[in-house]
């Protein structure tokens, strides 16, 4: 069957939120990222090569499509389409914020870059944070360009946006991190197991509505403390330094006992 002009249309379409949201799905495009993602959410259809497709002859996909490289073209979002796209189902996602208090997990103050939440996600999948909590105004997780940036991490990790100050109020005694210029130096502090690690805006950081409710301040710092450097890390990049040091105090923890 050959791909119609108004599939076409519809797959382009799905660049917005508003289109996005009111079918509720997303779009995918990659061997690599169908590949991951078809084994974890409901596909409504797919569009591929006849040499991607030879390759999976056992798919489960009811709505599949042969196309060509030309035609695969017209419908990508992609600059070099890649041999597969995929329209699946956004998944119905309840909120257990009792995981917090078990595991630790990551929290985004209206984080804007959907490639910075997309590398966010990744880093997530890769220090094993499954929960990540957004603020409503968060770029949106299903964008194309945030989904194509998790690398397959959006299969294993799970987005709630929420009120984060309802959120953070409602935790007690649990411990809350953010980053900040006058906080301590997180490679001398005692980071837990668990808790809420909070990272802000591109541009503006933390707000400060959540800044108040945050009760372990933490500076990430630059090497040597006198060098003059840069003012500020990339919201991603300061995720993968600080998951990096929880997870490392950790292990440590895990060795002595």
């Amino acid at each position: 069957m050959a791909l119609s002009k108004n599939r076409i249309k519809y797959i382009r379409s799905l660049e917005l939120k508003k289109n996005r949201k009111a079918d509720k799905v997303f779009l995918a495009e990659g061997p690599k990222l169908v590949g991951d993602l078809l084994g974890h959410f409901r596909c409504r259809f797919l569009i591929a090569t006849s040499e991607w497709l030879s390759a999976h002859r056992h798919l489960t996909v009811e709505d599949v499509t042969e196309v060509s490289e030309e035609e695969l073209s017209r419908a990508s979002l992609l600059k070099t389409p890649q041999q597969v796209l995929a329209v699946f189902e956004q998944p119905d996602e309840s909120v257990d914020v009792s995981v917090i208090s078990r595991s630790l997990c990551l929290a985004l103050d209206d984080v804007q870059d959907p490639g910075n939440l997309g590398t966010i996600i990744r880093l997530a999948d890769w220090f094993g944070i499954e929960h990540i909590f957004c603020s409503p105004n968060t770029v949106d997780v299903y964008n194309p360009k945030t989904v194509q940036a998790t690398m397959g991490g959006i299969a294993r990790v799970k987005l709630h946006y929420t009120s984060l100050p309802e959120l953070i109020a409602s935790l007690e005694d649990i411990p809350v991190y953010g980053t900040f210029l006058d906080g301590e130096n997180m490679y001398t502090q005692p980071l837990s197991a668990y808790g809420l690690i909070v990272m802000g805006n591109e541009g503006n950081g933390i707000g400060d509505e959540v800044k108040r409710l945050i009760n372990r301040k933490l500076y990430i710092p630059n090497y040597p403390a006198e060098r003059e450097t840069s003012e500020s890390l990339n919201v991603a990049i300061a995720t993968a330094v600080v998951c990096a040091e929880f997870r490392r105090q950790a292990a440590m923890l895990q060795c002595q006992n």
